[in-house]
């Protein structure tokens, strides 16, 4: 098992040095990586580590861990085959120090060992769809571009549409309620029924102009349409299974001083992260149906370690960085830590 250096007072100095309201810079694409500084603040990347990135998307965080311990080693997971593709150019950059894997990250632990990785000195999680899933019309996630009505991350399996096209009216109206918290969400299903049986609903647009119709407008002006994608991507995907066996999978190969930092953008999430987080603190009961002890023989990976809480309550972007990237106004970050002294019998 890996053991955790403190970090030099050199990259302690420039870690304090990084203003957390200060707003991320662009990739070289123009992806803008959320609350880049206090990732990097809680991660602490250092020294030669061992650290996973599993959510890669638009490599910005990868980029940054990378840069911020040039002799550490990062394996970065993303499940959009576009994602690993756009990587290359990263992995290139440098070599043999970024490995990519597409792959679901709920199935972390398996991918890791196949490299012959089962401990990590740091994960970092950014949760939800990627800014080049929203902006490209022809994958579906936004009701602000009209295009197919799809959501998945993956080319495989059922689509949005045939979600909304198919599910009968009360199984529709659970899906908005649980994974949307849609309060219209009955009203809002008996409207999507009639409407499909008219004619098909095969587009964005079509399902946007069908939610802003049936659901009043927020006092707080946000789009009636915004919680109805949310809950159809969510679904399409299967994103709350695969944040929780993630975390649990995440936590279990925590290296004694290893970190974990997880950024959200709505309360489904932060609520996993919180209630994972809280458990391997002492602070709650109940192991996750997702405990990942049965997948690995290897004890020194499977053994339950004990967090402890960096962010005993979530923090929040900057006015900087909300002002400078809306997208970044729901977001939460929570950090956690294994204990040095958290170690493995031999």
């Amino acid at each position: 098992m890996m053991t955790r250096r403190a970090p030099t007072p050199d990259r302690a100095r420039a870690a304090r040095s990084r203003s957390p309201a200060a707003p991320a810079t662009p990739t070289d694409s123009g992806h803008v990586p959320v609350m880049l500084a206090e990732m990097l603040e809680q991660l602490a990347p250092h020294g030669a580590g061992i650290y996973l990135d599993a959510t890669f998307g638009g490599g910005g965080y990868s980029r940054a861990i990378l840069e911020a311990a040039p002799r550490c080693t990062l394996y970065a997971i993303d499940r959009d085959p576009a994602a690993i593709a756009r990587g290359s150019a990263l992995a290139a950059a440098f070599p043999g120090r970024l490995h990519l894997i597409e792959g679901r990250f709920g199935a972390l632990m398996e991918l890791l060992a196949e490299r012959g990785v089962r401990a990590l000195d740091g994960v970092a999680f950014d949760f939800g769809v990627s800014s080049y899933q929203i902006d490209d019309p022809a994958r579906g996630f936004s009701f602000r571009h009209e295009g197919p009505l799809d959501m998945r991350m993956e080319a495989v399996g059922p689509t949005a549409a045939d979600l909304v096209n198919r599910l009968p009216e009360a199984e529709l109206a659970d899906l908005l309620w649980h994974y949307g918290e849609e309060r219209h969400a009955r009203r809002l299903a008996r409207a999507i029924v009639a409407a499909r049986k008219a004619a098909r609903i095969d587009t964005t647009a079509q399902l946007a102009a069908l939610v802003r119709r049936a659901v009043p407008r927020a006092a707080d002006g946000i789009d009636p349409a915004t919680r109805t994608f949310q809950a159809l991507r969510i679904r399409v995907n299967d994103e709350l299974a695969e944040i929780e066996a993630a975390l649990a999978q995440a936590i279990a190969l925590l290296a004694p001083g290893g970190r974990i930092v997880a950024v959200s953008f709505h309360s489904l999430e932060d609520r996993l992260v919180k209630r994972a987080f809280a458990a391997a603190a002492g602070r709650a009961a109940g192991p996750s149906r997702h405990d990942p002890a049965a997948l690995l023989p290897n004890r020194a990976a499977t053994a339950a370690p004990r967090l402890r809480l960096l962010t005993p309550r979530p923090l929040m972007p900057g006015a900087a960085e909300t002002g400078a990237n809306p997208r970044a106004r729901s977001a939460r970050l929570r950090a956690a830590e294994r204990p040095l002294s958290d170690r493995v019998a031999p």
